[in-house]
């Protein structure tokens, strides 16, 4: 009886581990938690101040003796201590209410990540859980946007997420071939943090750089949106002193390019390496567009544009990573084979 209470009360957990946003999947719930990656720690007591979105406000504005950081950096843990501490916090707040008893954990992970990097990520969630398997984010990103990865047909699709590009091939659910590219989201805000400083001698956060991006950022030439403008207030190198600059949409897509240009490569170097039969497939099916970078505008035009196939943004495109851990746990015994095949199930000494 102790057995079974053990394993009835518990709930699988999928968990897309992004650079720049966590989510949580429980099985027979749904999506219950989407929240930055970001962990404020006490540096003098050692302990975590604030997780998620409480800690993201802090980000640039905290005293000495608190450090407000995000463990990941292109897709693989940079600060393993603030990363346990994190995933800890997400996983008991998003099965809040419920015994949280030895879950089976399903982690989306970039795929071009060394062994080493996925080792550290199983370590970091290894606490409390019964297993720990992990799932290469294209293959998570397919299933959660709806393609038939199980069906002998190709399926092309390009994961933009905070740290890393994952453009794949898939059918019969393997991977037929996949590029993993360390630009991402992170690079285009990077990019127009350096235009800021170049072109206005005007030093901003990360925060403000993703908050232009979203507001007037672009992939793809068009004139009504290149017109638009927004104010933006940072530092002025020259005097020292705050500065409100306008910059305009066009100005901002032209800071984007070169980051966009190496999404684009990516893509351009793995449709060269498709075998012919899963080539033609994509050509009549067309190529999906997954993770926060596909909410770029004018992403998909862009990627069309340069290789003549039609690009398609998923429904959901933040939630493909997560929603796919979730279908895999919900039909775990046919849909295991997507799983990392060199990871063994990892049992906790409860």
């Amino acid at each position: 009886m102790k057995f079974f209470r053990r394993f009835a009360f518990s709930r699988d957990i999928g968990i897309d581990l992004g650079t720049a946003n966590t989510l949580i999947y429980v099985s027979g719930k749904g999506v219950v938690l989407s929240e930055p990656s970001v962990v404020a720690m006490d540096l003098n007591r050692g302990v975590p101040l604030a997780v998620g979105n409480e800690a993201k406000l802090m980000l640039g504005r905290t005293p000495g003796n608190i450090r407000a950081v995000r463990p990941l950096r292109d897709g693989v843990i940079a600060d393993f201590d603030a990363a346990e501490q994190m995933i800890k916090y997400f996983i008991q707040n998003g099965n809040e209410g419920r015994s949280m008893i030895s879950p089976r954990l399903v982690i989306g992970i970039p795929s071009g990540v060394t062994g080493v990097e996925r080792r550290a990520v199983r370590d970091a969630a290894m606490a409390g859980a019964r297993e720990v398997h992990l799932i290469d984010e294209p293959v998570a990103a397919a299933i959660g946007a709806g393609l038939p990865v199980t069906e002998p047909v190709g399926n092309m699709i390009v994961d933009i997420g905070g740290g890393t590009t994952e453009v794949a091939v898939l059918s019969l659910q393997g991977t037929v071939l996949s590029e993993s590219v360390r630009v991402a989201g992170d690079e285009l805000s990077d990019s127009i943090t350096n235009y800021l400083k170049k072109v206005h001698n005007l030093v901003v956060g990360e925060r403000t750089a993703e908050d232009i991006k979203i507001r007037i950022g672009s992939a793809f030439p068009d004139d009504e949106h290149d017109e638009r403008s927004a104010d933006v207030r940072g530092l002025h190198l020259l005097s020292g002193l705050p500065r409100t600059v306008n910059v305009r949409a066009g100005d901002i897509r032209e800071a984007m390019t070169e980051p966009l240009n190496v999404i684009v490569e990516a893509v351009k170097r793995t449709l060269e390496r498709t075998p012919p039969e899963l080539a033609a497939d994509i050509v009549d099916r067309g190529i999906m567009l997954a993770g926060g970078g596909a909410q770029v505008r004018g992403i998909s035009d862009l990627i069309s544009n340069e290789t003549g196939i039609l690009c398609h943004v998923a429904e959901d495109p933040l939630l493909c990573v997560v929603n796919g851990c979730g279908r895999v746990l919900e039909d775990f015994n046919r849909m295991n084979r997507v799983l990392d095949a060199y990871e063994v199930s990892m049992r906790s000494q409860v």
